[in-house]
């Protein structure tokens, strides 16, 4: 693709902004900081992950996905400011998931253990596990202010905090997941995934380029498993006082 190629794919923004100007959505401005962002964010990426993949050291390697961390961390944490200790539990979800899924593809061979591989589905799935705990941070803290005079009179009849957040848990861990789960019933009929998409598009085996993206269609599944309910059994706790009261979320 050429520079003059990708000038024209700015079509895509144009659309978008004179709707939004039309309909008077008020989307312009973060529509294009959105745009500007991409460009410059993913131009630099691109520079960082040529040095990284030549130079092919585990200590970049590590510099790199503790980076997806940390900026997945930050970004998803705005969801649950209110909730007391929100950054570290989220940090040690995406640490967790990052070192289980990792764990098996690399413990049993299943990728080599290349810059080429650990940084591009470390990135997939850090971006899941921070999409889907904004997902469930949004639907928890929804769910703990709608209903919160349900859970005050299950503490008075003398039921525990987490009998009286069980049903809002659940609730949210569920429609977190729903996504997830609804994309892969119908992958390869309604939508091709982008890692598939672009192997075929490089010329590479359709069939291999399956089975890659099988693998990350697994594995996003554990990651969306797992996020919603490491970070909601991690941050129920904090909802609560010392005397099992629920606390103001702000």
């Amino acid at each position: 693709m050429t520079y003059t190629s990708l000038s024209l794919t700015l079509i895509f923004v144009c659309i978008p902004l004179l709707l939004s100007k039309t309909l008077k959505l008020g989307l312009e401005k973060d529509t294009l900081i959105a745009t500007l962002r991409s460009i410059v964010q993913l131009l630099a990426v691109g520079y960082i992950l040529k040095f990284v993949f030549d130079a092919n050291s585990y200590v970049y390697i590590f510099l790199m996905v503790a980076l997806m961390i940390l900026v997945a961390t930050f970004n998803a944490r705005k969801k649950g400011e209110g909730i007391k200790g929100i950054t570290w539990k989220i940090a040690l979800t995406l640490v967790m998931i990052e070192i289980i899924t990792q764990g098996v593809l690399l413990g049993f061979n299943i990728v080599p253990a290349t810059a080429q591989y650990i940084i591009p589905i470390s990135g997939m799935l850090i971006g899941n596990s921070m999409v889907l705990s904004i997902l469930f941070l949004n639907r928890f803290t929804a769910e703990i202010t709608s209903h919160k005079d349900q859970m005050e009179l299950i503490l008075s009849l003398g039921g525990t905090p987490k009998q009286a957040v069980h049903r809002q848990l659940i609730n949210a861990v569920k429609a977190s997941m729903i996504p997830t789960i609804e994309s892969q019933k119908t992958i390869g009929l309604v939508q091709l995934p982008g890692m598939m998409s672009g192997q075929i598009i490089g010329g590479a085996d359709p069939i291999q380029a399956v089975q890659f993206q099988l693998l990350i269609i697994f594995a996003l599944l554990t990651t969306a498993t797992l996020s919603s309910i490491m970070i909601g059994f991690l941050s129920y706790p904090a909802l609560f006082n010392e005397r099992m009261q629920i606390l103001e979320l702000k």
